[in-house]
């Protein structure tokens, strides 16, 4: 059975269009593409496992760019050793990776080496502005919805059982889940104090 040329196309929302990828791919000479509208960060994705399924030894997957294909460094770095286990070869047409040179696998494992390495960097200086807004006495996170007088009220009425949570929530312009919040809030304050 002859080898096969796959490629693989991925946009994340409907309102995407995939034809940009899907003209590349097949001007890269696939005989068949796979198209997902889904977000990468979803572990399956139906295009991309059928086409996994359809793989043999000697087959090539294509790509119009790197992100297109895997939904994390660590996810994307499997995908191609599980390729290379089964002796498919990887091109990527954007990054002019190719898996079938010894310089096209060099060039990816470098990606993916200088990707870890930038959100490593990303994750340090997020940690490192965390503790310097807590050092500073910022805390972060949203805004809360309720002042301390309508928490009291909240409180109150929740505790009279003469109105449901719906009608506090409807009566303070906030949601059901906001109340629960606040209620909760509340107990641990009293539990605490």
């Amino acid at each position: 059975m002859a080898s096969m040329t796959y490629g693989y196309a991925r946009v994340s929302t409907g309102g995407q269009d995939a034809s940009l990828q899907r003209d590349a791919l097949m001007k890269a000479g696939c005989d068949r593409i796979f198209t997902d509208v889904a977000s990468g960060a979803k572990a399956h994705r139906p295009e991309l496992d059928h086409m996994l399924d359809l793989l043999r030894e000697g087959d090539t997957v294509v790509v119009w760019k790197l992100d297109r294909l895997g939904r994390s460094l660590q996810n994307l770095v499997e995908l191609i050793n599980d390729f290379d286990e089964r002796g498919v070869q990887f091109r990527s047409l954007t990054e002019s990776i190719d898996t079938s040179t010894s310089g096209g696998t060099l060039v990816f494992n470098i990606f993916g080496s200088l990707a870890q390495f930038e959100r490593d960097l990303i994750r340090e200086r997020t940690r490192a502005g965390l503790e310097a807004a807590r050092a500073r006495g910022r805390t972060g996170g949203r805004p809360a919805r309720l002042d301390e007088k309508q928490v009291r009220e909240v409180q109150r009425l929740y505790e009279s059982r003469s109105v449901t949570v719906d009608q506090i929530a409807t009566m303070m312009h906030v949601g059901r889940t906001t109340i629960y919040r606040c209620l909760q809030k509340s107990k641990e304050t009293n539990r605490e104090g």
